[in-house]
């Protein structure tokens, strides 16, 4: 049934956004939207952008909570209008606050997956008819009149029809309509929707602010671990309660352990790797490990670049990286390495290829060029 089905725009087990109370590390995007509205130059389109996890959704959610619950300006009546709103901070129990959490604001409409044609799983894209429903909850009149907010998370999901349909309503926007689109990679997005949005660019969070979000989110960190989640999960909090809730950390240093016996693999403590990703229920286990591979990978090839070895995320991390990449010529085939052994994940797991094959043979590759590396 649609109902027990997930929320498409939910971390598993992480609070969903329009129930997160406090946005860490986005000071800048928050207060440039908050000029807009004090200047009365508040864009009819937003698009909210960065990596994955550093709290475009939370933005967005609390943008359509302060624009639903402030009074525009000029509302000030006999008394005149009220100082303009220096943060975005609404109380948890404002009317507007409450509805919106129970997903029951009138003026608000969230555009997001749905379930497939039989309902029995997540569509992969929003669809053309998921556009239209919103159409017509802009061709309604509000409730009591103000402004109404649509929030799509994400417009990255969305096929071709949807984009084009969304298109048509940035450029004859409804009346006092407010668009959150939320995008990952933007670029890869209609030219013609982004230039109808104007930008808040989110920024990987800081270790500090990290750390606070990841606590929000139900997520314990030690002090001392904080730098290394920080690299491994590039700034973002959604990534880094992932690497938390499944022990990244130690399962990248493991890792680093065993890759430090490049260029002579200790096929062994391998096997051993890959036989543990494959067992049953291991499926996000098997994910996490593909994952730290290809981060792995990046972050050496990017120090062979470079020349500059970026701070431990595990122990013995930059010794390895100075070992296995000494000269900047060493790049590349790390890098090239990275990308075809990523092909080869995807295209191993589209077939479902036995898990501790796919690992061992990943784990193989990346003995092979580190011997052919040692031996120039």
């Amino acid at each position: 049934m649609a109902e027990d089905l997930p929320e498409p725009d939910r971390i598993p087990g992480a609070p969903h956004p329009r129930e997160t109370a406090r946005l860490f590390g986005q000071a800048t995007a928050e207060a440039e939207f908050l000029n807009a509205h004090a200047t009365g130059r508040l864009h009819h389109a937003w698009m909210l952008t960065g990596p994955r996890g550093v709290g475009k959704a939370t933005l967005a959610w609390r943008i359509a909570r302060f624009v639903l619950a402030t009074p525009e300006a000029g509302d000030g009546g006999l008394f005149g209008a009220p100082p303009p709103p220096e943060t975005l901070d609404i109380p948890d129990d404002h009317p507007v606050a409450r509805r919106l959490r129970a997903l029951a604001e009138p003026r608000a409409w969230l555009l997001r997956r749905g379930p497939n044609d039989k309902e029995t799983a997540l569509s992969q894209f929003i669809t053309v008819d998921e556009v239209r429903k919103m159409k017509s909850f802009f061709a309604l009149s509000a409730a009591d009149g103000g402004a109404r907010v649509a929030i799509i998370d994400s417009v990255d999901e969305m096929n071709t029809a949807a984009a084009n349909a969304l298109l048509k309503l940035l450029e004859e926007p409804p009346a006092g309509a407010i668009f959150l689109l939320i995008s990952h990679q933007p670029a890869r997005l209609l030219p013609t929707i982004r230039s109808r949005c104007r930008e808040l660019r989110l920024a990987p969070l800081a270790p500090d602010a990290l750390s606070q979000a990841l606590a929000q989110a139900g997520g314990a960190v030690d002090p001392q671990a904080q730098a290394a989640l920080a690299e491994l999960g590039g700034g973002s909090v959604g990534e880094a309660f992932r690497l938390t809730n499944l022990d990244g950390l130690e399962t990248y240093a493991g890792l680093v352990a065993l890759l430090g016996t490049l260029p002579r693999l200790d096929r062994a403590r391998a096997l051993a790797l890959a036989e543990t990703a494959a067992a049953r229920g291991a499926g996000e286990t098997f994910d996490l490990i593909l994952f730290l591979i290809d981060l792995f990978l990046a972050r050496l090839a990017r120090a062979a670049a470079t020349r500059e070895t970026p701070p431990e995320a595990a122990p013995g991390e930059a010794a390895l990286f100075a070992r296995l990449a000494p000269q900047s010529a060493a790049a590349r085939p790390w890098a090239e390495l990275a990308q075809t052994l990523s092909l080869r994940a995807r295209r191993g797991k589209a077939v479902n290829l036995d898990p501790a094959a796919l690992l061992m043979d990943t784990l193989l590759k990346i003995d092979e060029t580190a011997g052919l590396l040692a031996a120039r």
